[in-house]
């Protein structure tokens, strides 16, 4: 798989100490919940950020996505918390 460029936003880049990662993915990886349990063994800002996958949001090219979607071919995928308003 070509690179992918990951984002990480709020508390996420918080935890992991930078807000874009660009990485080779293992063609083991297939899907947003693979990629999310591949990243958290990275070290232990990875794991952190991490620890509750449930929680994340994600995106692939800028189009939201649940944790089972194919992560194949994307450019770009973002990680990010839930969205609450006040």
């Amino acid at each position: 798989m070509a690179a992918v460029r990951l984002l990480y936003f709020a508390w996420v880049r918080e935890k992991i100490g930078r807000g874009e990662d660009t990485l080779e993915i293992p063609a083991d990886v297939k899907s947003v919940r693979d990629l999310v349990a591949w990243l958290s063994l990275r070290g232990d800002e990875y794991a952190a950020a991490f620890a509750q996958p449930e929680t994340l949001r994600a995106a692939i090219d800028q189009q939201h996505v649940d944790h089972a979607a194919l992560v194949s071919g994307a450019r770009e995928i973002a990680f990010f918390p839930p969205v609450t308003g006040g």
